[in-house]
This record gives structure tokens, sequence and C-alpha cells, in this order.
């Protein structure tokens, strides 16, 4: 009998390509997603018999036992993300974030079903020591500047998860996050390669926020995509935390050379203050790069994609007519 799989977000930015990997393996699939940022065209080739599509909020549909209480695995990837949407509604990605993971908990719960819940690098915070390690210290900023709202909320979702799964031996994993990059992403919400990629392609100068020193580890989705079901499988990663992402940093300035390499661009770059873009008080953690040490020794990670060869792919899929952007994984850079 076919495992029955649940995907939140699934027709997101990495929701749709995590339907890709169920559906190899032969999974049958439930993508529910309210297309908020999501877009349908991401999965339309995969729906038929094995792979279904609901339109509805992840909260919402997950209190129903006709959808939930058949599942084998939930992953939970509907949440609010990229920098902008975050400081324009915090309130709202609040509520997105913490309920609606609550909700989604209890459903597994209740169905017997293992859960991962996508988490972010973003509950580190201002952390200052790298690499970041998952018993690390959480170093955020005041409640004042709404930046930091995000990764609260996502440690909730975390402490949440840990706690179900200490007290009910609910079969919960959760995975960190760090700057997930790939086919399928686009720039509406800040995400920093896609928009770098579109402005390339356009002949615009890139915008580089800040100085461009700030580094970031980039992971292509295909990698971050097919490590979930394997962390999901294995009892051992069960109540436990993961970074998921590339441990190889790059600073946003030399990410903005090589898009203009790759794309042949000559528009070159123009350098904007964080101030201009998110307002005065904006704060953003000059380094990121994950310590992948729990992860390579659960599952053996070891990314297949190369930034080089993520560019490329990106680059050809928004040069192709046919090619559909879709909703972001969160990239405050």
């Amino acid at each position: 009998m076919a495992v029955r799989s649940i995907i939140t977000g699934g027709a997101g930015f990495i929701g749709s390509h995590l339907a890709r990997v169920l559906r190899a393996r032969g999974d049958d699939v439930l993508l529910i997603d309210n297309l908020a940022t999501g877009l349908r065209d991401n999965v339309a080739d995969l729906l038929g018999p094995g792979c279904e599509f609901l339109e509805a909020d992840a909260g919402r549909a997950m209190l129903d036992p006709a959808v939930a209480d058949q599942a084998d695995e939930i992953y939970h990837l509907a949440a609010a993300v990229g920098v902008r949407l975050i400081t324009d509604d915090p309130s709202g990605m609040i509520h997105n974030n913490v309920e609606v993971t609550r909700v989604v908990l209890e459903a597994a719960q209740r169905a017997g079903a293992s859960v991962l819940i996508a988490s972010s690098s973003e509950v580190y915070g201002k952390c200052p020591v790298l690499p970041l390690r998952e018993d690390m210290d959480l170093v955020f900023g005041p409640t004042t500047a709404s930046r930091w709202s995000y990764g609260l909320t996502k440690a909730i979702d975390e402490h949440l998860a840990l706690d179900m799964a200490k007290r009910s031996g609910l079969a919960a994993v959760v995975v960190r996050l760090f700057n997930t990059v790939g086919p399928r992403q686009r720039g509406t919400y800040g995400m920093v390669v896609p928009r770098f990629v579109q402005s390339a392609i356009n002949q615009q100068p890139i915008e580089i926020y800040g100085d461009g020193q700030q580094t970031r580890s980039f992971c292509d989705v295909r990698d971050v995509a097919a490590a979930m079901p394997r962390l999901l499988g294995e009892a051992a990663c069960h109540g436990r935390v993961f970074n998921l992402g590339s441990d190889q940093p790059m600073t946003i300035e030399a990410l903005a050379d090589e898009v203009l390499a790759l794309t042949g661009s000559i528009a070159g770059k123009r350098f904007t203050p964080y101030e201009a873009v998110y307002g005065a008080g904006f704060e953003d953690p000059r380094h990121r790069q994950p310590d992948l040490t729990a992860i390579r020794a659960a599952i053996g990670f070891a990314p297949r994609f190369n930034l080089q060869q993520t560019l490329a792919d990106m680059i050809r899929s928004q040069r192709e007519p046919s090619a559909t952007p879709t909703r972001a994984a969160e990239d405050p850079a």
C-alpha cells in the first residue's frame, strides 16, 4: 500500500520540488495550498491518480479529519516567507506561522503520522559564532524591530514540535533551512538569487543591499527536497533539529558577479543601503553558515548541485517563456 503524504504549501517553491520526490518513490500525495504565493501550474503536471490538489488554507484543511486522518507523513512547508512580507505584516505572519503549525502538529498526532516542520536559519537571529550549530544559543534583537519576529515564530514552532515529540511520542523532525534556491523560485518577497537573475536577464543593474560583503550559504532546492523524506524516514531523527543547506559561504557581491558572468549581462551592479529598502533601524546578520555535522551523521547528506549549476538552471528557466516561477524560500540577504 502506498504511503499517503501531505504537503502543506505544496504548490510553492520547495513544496513543488518535494512533491516530485515523493511521487517518484511511489507515494500518494495530497498538496494543500491557498495559492497566496504558490502557483497551481507548478504541480499541474503531477495532478491525477496518486496526486491531488486542495486549494485551502493549511490550518483549516488540517482541522478536517477527512483530510488529515489518512496521512502517514505530513510535510509542513506552508508559512509566511520573505523579509518584505515579514516587515509589511508581522502580525499576520506570526498568526500564520505559529497557529497553523500547532494545528498541523495536532493533526499529525491524531492521525499517528510522522511530521516534518520546516524551520529556518532565521532562528539563530544574529548569533555571531560560526558555523551555526543546532544546540547554539539564539540571539535576537529587540521586539521594536519587526525583523526578528519571523525567527521568533519559527523558534516557537520548533518548541511545539519538540515538546509534542517528547510528551506524546510524535514522530517529528525539524529542519532549519539555509537560503534554499533553485528553479521556480521568484524574487517577489526579497529573495536575492532570483532577483539578481531577473535583473541580469533584463540587462538592468543588479541591486545589492548593503555593501555586498555579507555572506550566505546557498543550497539547491533539489538537494533540500531529497533530504526531507530521508530525515523523516529515520526513527533516530525523530524529536531532533537539523540544519539543512550548504556550508559553502559566498559574499553577496560575489554572487552578483557570478550571475553577471553566467548571463553575459553588461548592466553591472549598484549598491543600496538597507534602510532605503526596509526602513530605518533594519538589521541583517552579517554571516550565515550552517554546521552540517548532525545531518551528515544522520543521513550522509551531501549536496549534489553546486551553486554554478543551480544558477545556470535558474537562468535557463527564467529565459524560457514556459518557465513558471513560484513562491520563494526565505532569503533575507
